[in-house]
């Protein structure tokens, strides 16, 4: 075997090792069965795992190898799914414990590419119910930890993801994004965690088509393990109507270039107003200086939205979103199953009126041209991915908003929602902790499509701080 850490080595250097035949596909899946055995009954980050699957096709991996056949960029890599998204023959339950026992009958078009890349699919990985908020808890399968604090959330809706990667027991983690839910739990399992350009990676989450904020993204250990991945699942598919092709460039390329000379501008509060912790508040004032280490200007400034950003979000994405689930279940005969605040936003959804609607949807287009217009004079923004890093996972939001209503609750601590609705490539990349050992994320914002940009800023930053080599102490 080569002197490799299975569990802790980039997924690039993993994929090398098993194209090469230094390492066996069944050797790699064989280690990280063990270890999820090990870590898994206390972090809970993998919900379902077919053992026997994993082994059997791993084995068929190795056998292609052994046949000369070509391999893909992800041949042997261990890949962790999140539970919202389908894998052909697991649950299909969106963390609903009312839906125990659905089996997905098709794969994903995100989870069909990692297969053809030749990744491992390992299983399944923890949400709350329908993703409906940024940690990762419900009556089905119960709360996932964050590996560096026991007992606090990893943030969500990609938070078993997100822990599953920080605690190795994956290499790569696929995760979905409607508000942030790749960035959030990133940003608190320090781990990387990109959110594409819309339709860079097509989506079929809900049986809409025309969801604009849903996203799915890598959750990985490093940017190259990022780009990586999305070099792996990108491109257009007549699945998403919202899918665009890939850059004519491999995303992989983007690491190691450049950003010299580029300007950035940084905001502290994304221009939502929110109360941003002290002491995450600077953490990240202190990672920003790492740009003008590189050779950027970095001008402190914000965006001037056209209204309150998080009605915008609220009132123009968020809730309408979740008005079309009224119908999927008989919700009032099921309130022992399901989240009071679930079940409150479809409340909302139903009270939404159409008028409401198109004046929000009129404002998020007039935000989007904003956006547009302000990164007219700036490479990137820069900004905390979140205002508070990891909290006690019994709450669904940091203390300061827990009197709030349901609406500030869910958003009043994330930075991430607005380029959900503005569609603009953003990523956490990990920038240090606090004096408890907690992880903080910086959040790097591309122009529009410029997706490539964004990777090449983060893996830059990741050169002079190193934060993502550090590892949580498991048992």
């Amino acid at each position: 075997m080569p002197d490799i850490d299975l569990f802790w080595s980039d997924a690039t250097e993993l994929a090398a090792a098993l194209a090469k035949g230094e390492l066996t596909a069944i050797e790699v899946a064989t280690a990280y069965l063990q270890r999820i055995d090990e870590l898994n009954p206390t972090l809970n980050a993998f919900v379902y795992i077919d053992r026997d699957q994993v082994l059997h096709d791993a084995a068929a991996l190795d056998r292609k190898r052994e046949a000369g056949g070509s391999l893909g960029p992800l041949h042997g890599v261990p890949v962790a799914v999140k539970s919202l998204t389908d894998v052909k023959g697991m649950p299909k339950t969106m963390a609903m414990k009312m839906w125990e026992g659905v089996v997905a009958e098709k794969d994903a078009i995100v989870v069909e590419r990692l297969r053809s890349a030749g990744a491992l699919i390992l299983g399944l990985t923890n949400a709350p119910e329908f993703g409906y908020y940024g940690g990762t808890d419900n009556h089905l399968w119960g709360p996932t930890h964050n590996p560096w604090k026991h007992g606090h959330t990893p943030g969500g809706s990609s938070g078993g993801s997100a822990a599953a990667v920080a605690a190795g027991l994956t290499a790569l983690a696929e995760g979905t994004d409607g508000a942030g839910s790749v960035r959030i739990p990133a940003s608190l399992c320090g781990v990387v965690g990109l959110k594409p350009s819309l339709g860079r990676i097509p989506q079929q989450i809900t049986p809409s088509r025309s969801q604009s904020n849903l996203f799915h993204g890598p959750l990985t250990r490093s940017v190259a393990d990022a780009a990586l991945m999305l070099d792996a699942t990108a491109g257009e598919h007549p699945g998403d109507v919202y899918s665009i092709p890939k850059d004519p460039e491999p995303y992989a390329a983007a690491v190691g270039k450049s950003i010299s000379g580029w300007k950035i501008a940084y905001t502290p509060d994304m221009g939502t107003g929110a109360y941003v912790d002290p002491e995450v508040a600077q953490i990240v004032r202190d990672a920003v200086a790492a740009f003008e280490e590189l050779g950027a200007t970095v001008t402190e400034t914000t965006p001037e939205w056209p209204g309150p950003i998080d009605e915008i979000m609220w009132k123009g994405a968020w809730l309408p979103g979740y008005a079309g689930m009224n119908g999927l279940a008989d919700w009032e005969n099921s309130r022992d199953q399901v989240d009071e605040g679930f079940l409150e936003i479809l409340a909302q959804g139903r009270e939404l009126t159409a008028a409401e609607f198109g004046a929000f949807d009129a404002l998020r287009g007039m935000a989007y041209d904003a956006l547009q217009t302000f990164m007219e004079q700036y490479d990137l923004i820069v900004s905390p991915v979140l205002t508070s890093a990891a909290f006690p996972f019994d709450h669904i939001e940091p203390h300061w908003l827990r009197e709030k209503p349901l609406k500030d609750r869910i958003l009043g601590w994330l930075l991430t929602y607005p380029f959900n609705i503005l569609t603009n490539p953003a990523i956490s990349v990990p920038a240090g902790f606090t004096a408890d050992g907690r992880p903080v994320g910086l959040q790097i914002v591309g122009r529009f499509r410029a997706d490539a940009s964004v990777l090449t800023a983060a893996a830059a930053f990741e050169t002079v701080r190193p934060w993502h080599k550090v590892r949580p102490q498991l048992g």
